[in-house]
């Protein structure tokens, strides 16, 4: 039995008792720790009351939907994994989905060897620091008023701290390992998300807009669209010495 598998612990939220108990029958035999929940309501009681490496949601649930269930869940741990299940193939829910930070999206009817793949994808870039494939050992980053601690995923200034998501770190620390210089939204993509295309990228757009608003306390440091191309992180030039690891 492998032991990675035995320590990854899902939660999967699905109304339809069927495919619930399918996906449980499958992820166990696959050596996963699977508990179920049929509604929103019950499925953010159990997420509270554990601690789960990845949540799979159902989107059209009862009591609570599982983007409302994904944002409750996000309030409580920013970082876990996230995986959206859907009847639907509307463009409006995947972007809705991405958003809100899910790490895929799978529309039903799927097969259990696609789930299976996604899932042993997302584990493999989040069981890991997300960071380790800089191979540097540095974790602080001064950013001209700002701290970003990286170990942390926190970005610390006079005003107070603000925690980041695990992809808004990552996208962070692509930005400062390249400051004053083109970060490509293909590197971006495929480094933090694994995968580039559109929904992907509208959903980094997402994320950009989110770190301009934590840096607009300082108005030497800025992300500029390089239109066509990707990202610049500038720091002005009497800040600009003060961006480096410590």
């Amino acid at each position: 039995m492998n032991k990675t598998h035995q320590k990854i612990q899902i939660l999967v939220v699905e109304d339809d008792p069927n495919l619930s108990m399918l996906l449980q029958d499958y992820l166990e035999l696959m050596q996963f720790e699977t508990q179920l929940a049929t509604d929103g309501e019950e499925g953010l009681r159990k997420f509270k009351k554990g601690k789960f490496d990845l949540c799979i949601l159902d989107v059209m649930l009862p009591k609570m939907d599982g983007f409302t269930l994904s944002a409750a869940i996000r309030e409580k741990d920013p970082s876990v994994p996230i995986i959206f299940l859907t009847a639907k193939s509307l463009k409006e829910d995947r972007i809705k989905g991405f958003q809100l930070g899910c790490d895929d999206y799978i529309t039903k009817p799927f097969s259990t060897e696609e789930l299976n793949l996604r899932i042993r994808a997302i584990m493999r870039r989040c069981a890991r620091t997300p960071f380790q494939e800089f191979n540097d050992e540095e974790d602080q980053y001064q950013i001209g008023r700002f701290t970003f601690d990286l170990s942390n995923m926190v970005l610390r200034s006079e005003h107070g701290d603000q925690t980041l998501t695990r992809k808004e770190a990552a996208l962070l620390k692509l930005l400062c390992l390249n400051k004053n210089k083109l970060l490509t939204r293909d590197m971006a993509l495929k480094t933090v998300w694994g995968e580039s295309d559109y929904f992907i990228g509208r959903s980094m757009d997402v994320f950009i807009t989110r770190l301009r608003k934590y840096l607009r306390d300082d108005p030497d440091v800025s992300i500029i669209n390089i239109h066509g191309s990707g990202f610049r992180l500038e720091v002005k030039e009497n800040n600009a010495e003060n961006l480096q690891r410590e």
